[in-house]
């Protein structure tokens, strides 16, 4: 789900640099998906403790502990007047993500079918 609430925001980032869409529009959908991405990961990383899988929760600590300290900062929504100046740093952050939820996803996929040999 994380990853395609980050593919979703990159693609408003992206519409917006070839100025598909205007700079509200933008920041609205992509300030509307971001409490949910968050709520999501920290999910995540509490099932994933809960149920004991320790490493994959220590993987997944540190997109948590960036999503904390970006709410904590208050700098987690896009400002419509700056979106332009942050173009550029917001879909650096996006592509960064999606590439951590890639291998996380892997990884996860990888451990699920050791699993299933090893038994």
């Amino acid at each position: 789900m994380e990853s395609f609430i980050a593919i979703s925001e990159l693609m408003c980032l992206a519409d917006l640099e070839f100025d598909y869409i205007n700079p509200y529009d933008t920041a609205s959908r992509v300030n509307k998906a971001v409490l949910p991405e968050f709520i999501a990961e920290g999910v995540l990383c509490l099932l994933l403790l809960i149920t004991g899988h320790w490493a994959m929760c220590l993987l997944g600590l540190p997109y948590a502990y960036y999503n904390v300290t970006i709410y904590t900062r208050r700098q987690h929504f896009l400002d419509v007047t700056e979106i332009f100046n942050q173009l550029h740093w917001e879909k650096k952050v996006r592509f960064i993500k999606i590439g951590y939820l890639i291998i996380f996803l892997a990884l996860t996929i990888f451990w699920m079918i050791w699993s299933i040999v090893d038994e």
